[in-house]
């Protein structure tokens, strides 16, 4: 059932911190604090183990219990329980009758008294030694045959060249931010509708299913969001990812939520992109409101991640007749923010479109609607973006951002960003911080099978030779022969969103949290030059960059040049770039 309070659950594997992190298992053993499920997770419960009796029928009639833990294996995916419990409790085949034993004939009498020295006179008989039970254990285990796990052999390609020579289209990955319910789900169903990538029966069949629930519109939106909790709150709660090409290029979306409970999981679709959509509810009052919420936040905070490329998708243009002094008002407002953020005006692309009817997304919009707008649609500013330079020739680094079971034949995988570097099949990987080695069995992108893959791609690794108990999210898979380092205390400098001052922190990278302490501000520093302003400060101010000493309460991989967000009771108070 649900893991202890405070424990990262990644999906479909059941650890626990304490196997990898800790010697000390007093505190759990004695009655230490466990929270439970939350009241939302006790109603899905409730929900998906109706349904798994349904599925089962009369056939299968596990307890309620073990129904609940396939359920909450599985993240309350119901097929995949149902699967799990048939193939666990299905009913076993007869055991095969054993065949009479076979009257013993005379000559076998005859050999059995010759053996045993029976003669004319009495009985006699030499006694036979009884075998221990260790003896009989040792015969036992002598006739099994162990089969091994066949090792798997490395092409040793060289995977830089390979690359440069397959004609691969480029690839870009893009993180979708903006403020709750301003359409960012919608846009991207959209888009992906009408570049065929969802078909017509698809979308009927969620038209359907939305309407059941009194959320008629929400169908689109159920393209990127498909868990019940997202589709049941009409919120996205995780990443959701998918995948579409251009002529030019094969993009990844990263729709990241916008509700403010869930920042965390938006800055790990920062951390995965290339360059970010800005989705801007255009409506009456929603652009305001957005401001007051998480536009402006989710902003700062891609670009504190290193994110310089925006297109800023002002939504729902249909709902103010597609008023140029509108989108004007909006541009004009985003551009003064961006510039202060630090982004250049260069950089930024405003495209007025309406994701529910397709305005201006795939398709220009009617003329006769917006004829003052001439810049390009959603598609084409896409695909105007140049995405990073790949670095190929660094070190391995893979940000791990979920562990699963791939099934029989791949009891562990994980997926994530490649940061930097290459990897292919047979490969050695080392899963940081538990220093664990692993063998790359597998490799799989975009759902079809590949030999290698290259810094800035998002693959799948079916792995051997690890127990998931040593990987988790956030966690660095490296090169063996350079890795990571661990580090429990660090420097960095960083911009200020609220005022900063020593005290307790969370630190995030990417899918990494952990808890930890400003303990020393250094100095303030000069935006444009980095020259230190003021030692010693008693405080830093918003908007003013700074140099920070922070303690991690457990070593973790980091290293230079990584991108950090600090946050506090729930706020994002700053976010940096690891110095030392």
């Amino acid at each position: 059932m649900p893991p202890k309070s405070g424990h990262q659950r990644a999906k479909n594997i059941d650890y626990d911190d304490d196997e990898l992190y800790s010697d000390e298992d007093e505190y759990y053993e004695e009655g230490g604090e466990e929270e439970g499920i939350s009241e939302a997770d006790k109603q899905q419960m409730a929900a998906a183990t109706i349904k798994v009796k349904e599925a089962l029928g009369g056939s299968l009639k596990p307890t309620d219990a073990e129904i609940q833990e396939a359920l909450w294996h599985y993240y309350y995916d119901v097929a995949k329980s149902v699967s799990y419990l048939k193939n666990k409790y299905a009913p076993k085949a007869p055991s095969k009758p054993k065949q009479p034993q076979k009257p013993a004939s005379r000559f076998d009498q005859a050999a059995s008294a010759a053996g045993t020295g029976t003669t004319d006179g009495p009985s006699k008989q030499k006694a036979i030694p009884k075998k221990s039970a260790a003896d009989k254990l040792a015969e036992s285990l002598d006739k099994v045959q162990v089969e091994e796990t066949p090792k798997i052999k490395s092409k040793n390609l060289n995977v830089v060249e390979e690359f440069a020579k397959s004609g691969l289209k480029r690839m870009a990955n893009f993180v979708v931010i903006g403020h709750v319910d301003h359409g960012k789900s919608t846009l991207m169903g959209r888009l992906l509708y009408d570049l065929k990538v969802i078909d017509q029966r698809s979308v009927d069949k969620l038209k359907k299913e939305a309407e059941s629930i009194g959320k008629d519109s929400f169908a689109l939106a159920w393209v990127m969001d498909q868990t019940s909790e997202e589709r049941s709150r009409g919120v996205t709660v995780d990443i959701a990812t998918n995948n579409f090409e251009t002529d030019t290029t094969r993009f990844t979306i990263l729709d990241a939520p916008g509700h403010r409970d869930f920042i965390p999981n938006m800055i790990a679709g920062a951390s995965m992109a290339d360059f970010a959509v800005l989705v801007i509810d255009a409506s009456t009052n929603s652009f305001e409101s957005g401001l007051k919420g998480q536009t402006k936040e989710h902003a700062l905070l891609v670009r504190s991640m290193g994110v310089q490329r925006l297109i800023v998708a002002v939504n729902k243009m249909d709902t103010v007749n597609w008023s140029q002094r509108r989108f004007g008002e909006i541009s004009e407002q985003m551009t003064a923010f961006f510039v202060a953020a630090s982004f250049s005006p260069k950089q930024i692309t405003f495209v007025p479109c309406a994701g529910k009817e397709g305005d201006n997304v795939t398709k220009r919009v009617d003329q006769s609607q917006a004829e003052w707008y001439t810049g390009p649609t959603l598609v084409e500013a896409l695909d105007m973006c140049e995405p990073a330079k790949r670095p190929v020739e660094k070190p391995l680094r893979l940000t791990i951002s979920d562990v699963f079971r791939g099934g029989i034949t791949n009891p562990v995988s994980i997926s994530g960003r490649i940061d930097a570097g290459t990897l292919q099949i047979g490969d050695t990987i080392l899963a940081m911080p538990s220093n664990e080695k692993a063998t790359i069995k597998a490799i799989e992108i975009n759902d079809e099978p590949v030999d290698w893959a290259v810094a800035g791609q998002i693959p799948t690794l079916h792995l051997q030779d690890i127990d998931p108990v040593h990987l988790r999210l956030g966690d660095i898979a490296c090169d063996p022969r350079n890795p990571v380092r661990l580090v429990k205390s660090f420097t960095c400098k960083i911009l200020a969103f609220e005022h900063v001052l020593p005290s307790s922190v969370d630190v995030f990278r990417g899918r990494l949290q952990a808890e930890g302490r400003i303990i020393r501000l250094s100095s303030t520093l000069n935006k444009t030059t980095g020259e230190v302003i003021k030692k010693k400060p008693r405080i830093i101010k918003p908007a003013e960059v700074a140099r920070v000493v922070v303690e991690l309460e457990r070593e973790l991989p980091l290293e230079h040049g990584v991108r950090i967000v600090l946050r506090e009771r729930g706020s994002t108070v700053a976010a940096g770039l690891l110095e030392g």
